[in-house]
């Protein structure tokens, strides 16, 4: 027998940093690993403590999730983005990650062969892989609007991974009304949108760019970097209840549930914003010492305004002479010609390093 969906899906783009992280390796003080996203500081005091109080859970956990994870979910909108009327009935869905929202939700909405996705020109590489999963043809753009021909879904993302750009609201206000128009929907990824640095994310269910409306809208939120929960795989989808209501119905038949002990996390990290800013302090130090360190040894800082990653360029690399240089320093990250074209000069460096490996490589870089 033969089973090949996998050849319809991009080469996973990590398996291509093998040699570079093997040479990292060798550096007599260790590796710095800065070419994920990944957490590495400690899951906050009050989620542990959910967890371990809702350990005892025998029974199957609902897809719809719990009333209390959907109302944190919600007010959690409210209280930080100014995003209301939001129904924590019909507007709300928890999700195993929201990696697995965007890489499933192409097929679960029946989207398919013919059907045209549109993903940012850079762009982590899920939603081109969701599209490819579901057979349908993505089409990596600068500007969704300045697209011509018939679409099913558009995706934003903001601040955008890899290069830390946000979306202008402007930007937003006229995707929407461009979706609207022409029967699209729009899915806006904000899982960085509590780190904004030089200027405050806006999510696309605000009512200065929604309308006050959530028709042909979707925000998709993540607690893997808000709140340190990679590991624990928790996020929600909000937005139009039509499409909710559509993929509950069809997540019920799969069985994508979160397990009630993660959705307890969940309400209660939701529920807290003082973990969040004790987080946002230690990305924006090792913001500042890494984006001097790199400045100060020939590279230029671009964009970069939220989310956890610097966008880096030098003069005298592509992006894998870039990736090569800082290897020969112990110092791993990740080309940017793993996000598409345009990022073919570029580095994404992660601050997602301890305090110790990322002085480390600030030291590293001095010398």
């Amino acid at each position: 027998m033969i089973f090949d969906t996998s050849s319809r899906l991009p080469d996973f783009p990590w398996d291509k940093l093998a040699p570079y992280q093997q040479k990292a390796a060798a550096h007599p003080d260790g590796i710095v690993d800065l070419s994920v996203g990944s957490p590495v500081d400690p899951v906050p005091a009050l989620v542990k403590q959910a967890l371990a109080d809702a350990a005892d859970a025998p029974a199957y956990p609902t897809t719809i999730g719990t009333s209390a994870a959907r109302q944190a979910a919600v007010d959690w909108m409210a209280r930080r983005l100014e995003v209301t009327g939001v129904h924590p009935q019909s507007g709300v869905l928890p999700v195993i990650g929201t990696k697995e929202l965007i890489m499933m939700l192409p097929t679960l909405l029946g989207i398919g062969a013919g059907d045209t996705v549109l993903i940012p020109d850079l762009a982590y590489p899920t939603y081109e892989a969701g599209a490819a999963l579901a057979r349908a043809t993505s089409v990596p753009v600068a500007d969704p609007t300045t697209y011509g021909g018939p679409v099913r879904v558009a995706y934003l993302n903001s601040p955008r991974n890899p290069s830390g750009e946000i979306t202008p609201p402007a930007d937003l206000r006229r995707a929407v009304e461009w979706a609207r128009a022409n029967d699209v929907l729009l899915v806006s990824d904000e899982c960085y949108t509590e780190f904004g640095w030089d200027e405050k994310p806006v999510s696309v269910l605000h009512p200065d760019i929604s309308g006050g409306s959530f028709d042909n809208l979707l925000a998709v939120h993540s607690l893997s970097k808000r709140s340190n929960l990679a590991g624990y795989r928790g996020g929600f989808v909000a937005g139009d209840p039509t499409v909710v209501t559509e993929l509950l119905a069809v997540r019920k038949h799969a069985g994508l549930m979160v397990p009630s002990p993660i959705q307890a996390a969940m309400a209660a990290a939701f529920a807290d914003d003082a973990h969040v800013e004790e987080q946002r302090a230690r990305y924006l130090r090792r913001r500042a010492v890494l984006r001097d360190a790199l400045t100060d040894a020939g590279w230029e800082i671009t964009l970069s305004n939220g989310g956890l990653y610097l966008w880096a360029s030098h003069p005298s690399y592509d992006a894998y002479g870039s990736v090569g240089a800082l290897a020969d320093r112990g110092i791993l990250v990740a080309p940017g010609a793993f996000y598409g074209t345009a990022g073919d000069r570029h580095i994404r460096v992660a601050l997602t390093g301890t305090d110790e490996r990322i002085d480390a490589a600030v030291k590293r870089l001095q010398e």
